[in-house]
């Protein structure tokens, strides 16, 4: 059965420019759509946070229509710990986004030499959102970044205005992708749907982009196996 690891914040707040935190956790939509995507294809999904910590769901994204979903995904309850996942475990990875793996999974050098490992063995690795800047700590073999040079989306400067976070943030994760080396790109419009594939990175820019990454990450899969 393939099997598919989803890497999730454990971080339930996200320290802002001026030393205060803004409460937040992983974005509930941008976990569970691409996880009822996944197991309606038949994909045996590992939930793994760092530590093995219970995920945070952010507040501002919760909603009666994703807690009864979220209370049906018990491994959440009892999340593995991100450190003992090995990557011959798994076929696919995906990091669901929201502000917090900004403060954690972005800071994990131990996350980017998994990722790193992944990328080598050629398993798709996806993230949607603020998920890409997780992918920031991965590092290729000559010590540079994995992912210069790659194409690839993220939550935009434009989106983050909108939240009304844009000038509080300590960084934001579109400035820090572009200064690595990603070549990003974004939606005509901010909020639309905008999936990038390059290579075997999968990124998706916003939760409207959620669904239609976790196809992705599907189909590329498919055509590897």
């Amino acid at each position: 059965m393939t099997t598919a690891l989803f890497a999730v914040t454990a971080a339930d707040r996200l320290r802002l420019a001026d030393g205060s935190d803004h409460p937040c956790g992983y974005w509930p939509e941008e976990l569970i759509v691409p996880h009822k995507v996944l197991r309606d294809a038949g994909i045996h999904v590992v939930m793994a946070t760092p530590g093995g910590a219970v995920p945070t769901p952010d507040p501002a994204g919760m909603g009666p229509e994703w807690k009864s979903y979220l209370d049906s995904v018990h491994d959440l309850l009892a999340p593995r710990p991100l450190e003992d996942i090995e990557p011959s475990e798994i076929d696919m990875l995906f990091v669901p986004g929201g502000h917090a793996p900004m403060a954690d999974l972005a800071e994990s050098e131990r996350f980017g030499t998994l990722v790193a490992a992944l990328v080598a063995k050629g398993t798709p690795v996806a993230a949607v959102c603020h998920g890409p800047a997780a992918f920031l700590p991965a590092r290729a073999t000559d010590g540079g970044w994995l992912f210069d040079g790659y194409r690839m989306t993220v939550f935009t400067n434009v989106e983050e205005r909108d939240t009304g976070l844009h000038e509080r943030m300590a960084w934001l994760a579109e400035d820090r992708l572009r200064a690595a080396g990603g070549m990003v790109s974004a939606a005509a419009e901010p909020w639309g749907e905008h999936v990038v594939v390059d290579r075997t990175l999968h990124t998706g820019q916003n939760p409207a982009s959620a669904g239609p990454l976790a196809h992705a990450l599907i189909r590329t899969c498919g055509a590897i196996r």
